[in-house]
């Protein structure tokens, strides 16, 4: 046997051993299959995502310790009242000198008050901290508001997600099948001789590159759909279904009313607005404490020898008592100092959250106008490659055109899919984004 011999006999056999090993491990390298994704609308994962939201939990949270101690506040205008009892059993003896011995005895007692006591001017304390509760109510529900909006938008782009990962995963395929379509006739056109082994070469390569797009598209949809399902709470992938088509459409509002809702009634720009006045509230509650106090107080107790209400012994009291700390150390300069200073940075916070709002409504409407014209002309490059691709493939047909120019064609019709793609959910993205700086939907 000659060399060039045993050199085509090894490469076959080892080419055997190839398959072979392929053949008995295929079934130990089979994935595991993905379960039967559940399939939402945008308003069910809305709804879920809000639902399980643990930021919403959160939030709510807040609003009920907010209204806890709103209450609290108004209870320190109410008297407090307290009861309380108690009992006393002792042994006791002594040496009895007419008897001459020693006798044992007891000494019991009984007893049992109710006390109460009512705060009857405190300065405008009271008053302070009434008001302050209630702003700070209105800052736990400003900011309940605020989460709403931004856990609904988290959900929107999950769900946005999904379906641009579907929609490339169409493109991917239409790819794929144009590329076979390519391969096919490269094969055909050699086998008549009219092309070359370079043609088929780089049809295959195309046919290759395309199924790497469609896998890498399908992992990117199979990652999306289990972000999605962690969001509203489900133990596995969720897919998206779009009832219908998401259109460009005209904002209901001028872009001066945007720009003045967003900087006068964002939920950002309210709960600022409610923690500066809730820091006036507490400059007004320290300085209470430069006026004197008056609060009241009574009390009734009984006592007797035996467990029982006969014999009983009762007293009772009242009292009214001024107080005025005439100098505590400078101790209630330094609690108005920290909330003046408090109430400062609120001013100043407002202030420049109220300029944050400006920029990220402008920001945000800009990116909005922007995906608008991007989708336009993405559109246009659209129609414009596929007339392109179909021109090549002619022209290839008639043996006037490479294959590598008809490839090209194909990736610029593959590029004009996915900017397309891009911009349609760019510009929902941004959509929703508007939606939660102004706080209400559009």
């Amino acid at each position: 046997m000659s060399g060039s011999r045993k050199i085509a006999a090894r490469g076959a056999a080892a080419a055997l051993g190839v398959l072979v090993f392929a053949a008995g491990g295929g079934v130990a390298q089979t994935p595991v299959p993905t379960p039967a994704p559940a399939v939402m609308t945008l308003e069910e994962v809305v709804q879920r995502t809000l639902q399980n939201s643990p930021q919403i939990v959160q939030a709510q949270g807040a609003v009920q310790t907010a209204g806890s101690a709103e209450r609290s506040a108004l209870g320190t205008y109410l008297p407090s009242l307290s009861f309380s009892s108690g009992a006393s059993l002792a042994s006791s003896e002594r040496f009895d000198p007419n008897l001459g011995t020693t006798v044992s005895g007891s000494s019991d007692s009984y007893s049992a008050g109710m006390s109460s006591s009512i705060d009857i001017f405190t300065g405008g304390r009271r008053g302070a901290q009434m008001a302050q509760a209630r702003a700070q109510t209105d800052v736990s529900e400003a900011s309940l508001t605020e989460q709403r909006y931004t856990v609904t938008r988290t959900a929107k782009a999950a769900f946005f997600d999904v379906l641009r990962a579907t929609d490339v995963i169409r493109s991917a395929e239409a790819r794929v099948r144009r590329a076979q379509e390519a391969l096919d006739a490269a094969e055909l056109r050699q086998q008549a001789g009219s092309a070359t082994r370079s043609d088929q070469l780089r049809a295959r390569l195309e046919v290759s590159n395309a199924r790497q797009a469609l896998l890498q598209a399908e992992n990117q949809k199979r990652t999306a759909m289990y972000a999605l399902g962690r969001l509203v709470a489900a133990d596995g992938p969720v897919d998206a279904r779009a009832d219908a088509p998401f259109e460009v459409r005209d904002l209901p509002l001028s872009r001066e009313s945007i720009v003045e809702l967003a900087v006068s009634q964002s939920p950002t720009v309210v709960t600022a607005v409610a923690n500066e006045r809730s820091a006036g509230y507490g400059v007004r509650s320290a300085r209470a404490q430069y006026l004197p106090s008056l609060s009241g107080s009574g009390s009734y107790n009984w006592s007797n020898t035996d467990p029982s209400f006969n014999n009983v012994r009762g007293s009772w009291s009242t009292r009214l008592s001024l107080s005025y700390p005439v100098f505590n150390r400078f101790a209630r300069e330094e609690q108005v100092d920290r909330a003046r200073v408090q109430e400062r940075v609120a001013e100043y916070q407002l202030q420049d959250v109220q300029r944050a709002a400006r920029a990220n409504v402008e920001r945000v409407l800009g990116s909005l106008e922007t995906a608008r014209l991007q989708i336009e002309l993405a559109q246009e490059s659209l129609a414009m490659a596929e007339e392109d691709l179909r021109v090549q493939q002619e022209r290839y047909r008639l043996g006037v055109a490479t294959i590598l120019e008809q490839v090209s064609s194909q990736e610029s019709l593959v590029s004009a899919e996915n900017a397309l793609i891009s911009a349609r959910y760019d510009y929902q993205l941004a959509l929703a984004e508007l939606e939660a700086l102004i706080g209400r939907e559009l």
